[in-house]
């Protein structure tokens, strides 16, 4: 069997895959017209990809039998016209739950610790110690969870660890399951906006979710919210988002959330400051 592997990949899947008795093409920068033209070259039974898109003149132009996308999603393949063909299109879902899961923990903390804008002012030679050690820390924050899959699931002990509560909707979470997984279940996307100071999609893109996330839920989040989407962008609605974010009422109400915000953290600086002269 031909496999022509036209994305960054493992050597030691790469070595399973000659184990087999495959003959491995590997071609990690090929796309667009090379793609097309390494196709119709190697004549490959199996593609696999990553990142890469795979359309239609690429599907055309070789005996492919089957498309494997080495990683959860999918939406970069042409699935359509692969079906009109008879090509079959694999993935590989929860094969990365944990990285994805680190990043996006990795994302909560660059956010809570602006660590971001720390660099950007540490490159232009400044040391603000004082402006960049403010935070409110994650230490009983609510994580509300958007999708608990394998990604989902691996957030949970990281939230814990943190000390942070745990809500979550999935379409499949149920009372029973949220309890066996420790965390309080919410009747809708909307309602863990609602309960969280941070939010984190896991949700697989499909024709129920694309677009579910829209100005309702983000009009929900709490002042001060994060919201952070690891899963694909199309689960937001973009174009009703975009739209939302530049009306008036979307800065008067983000105004008058950074103002309550600000007198949140000046209070709570007092009460720290007076606890800790007693």
């Amino acid at each position: 069997m031909r496999v022509l592997i036209a994305d960054k990949f493992e050597q030691s899947g790469r070595d399973g895959l000659q184990s087999l008795g495959c003959e491995i093409s590997f071609q990690p920068d090929l796309k667009d017209e090379a793609l097309v033209d390494a196709i119709r070259k190697e004549a490959p039974d199996v593609l696999v990809v990553r990142g890469t898109k795979v359309t239609e003149p690429m599907l055309d132009a070789g005996p492919v039998k089957l498309v494997v996308r080495a990683g959860a999603g999918y939406n970069t393949i042409d699935v359509s016209a692969a079906s009109k063909r008879g090509i079959y299109v694999s993935n590989c879902p929860g094969k990365n739950s944990i990285a994805v899961a680190e990043l996006a923990f990795a994302l909560l903390l660059a956010l809570d610790r602006r660590i971001a804008d720390n660099v950007v002012t540490l490159c232009r030679g400044e040391w603000n110690k004082k402006e960049f050690s403010k935070a409110r820390g994650l230490f009983g924050r609510t994580l509300g969870l958007i999708g608990v899959g394998k990604i989902g699931q691996e957030m949970i002990p990281r939230a814990r660890a943190f000390g942070m509560p745990v809500v979550a909707w999935s379409r499949s979470l149920n009372t029973e399951r949220a309890a066996l997984l420790g965390v309080e279940l919410k009747e809708s996307p909307k309602a863990v906006a609602s309960a969280s100071d941070v939010v984190s999609v896991h949700l697989a893109l499909n024709p129920e979710t694309k677009g579910l996330l829209s100005t309702d839920f983000f009009n929900a989040m709490r002042e001060g919210a994060y919201f952070i989407n690891t899963a694909r962008g199309e689960v937001v609605d973009q174009q009703n988002y975009d739209v939302y974010t530049k009306s008036k009422d979307f800065k008067k109400s983000q105004k008058a959330k950074l103002a309550k915000l600000e007198k949140d953290e000046k209070e709570f600086n007092a009460k720290k400051q007076a606890a800790s002269s007693k």
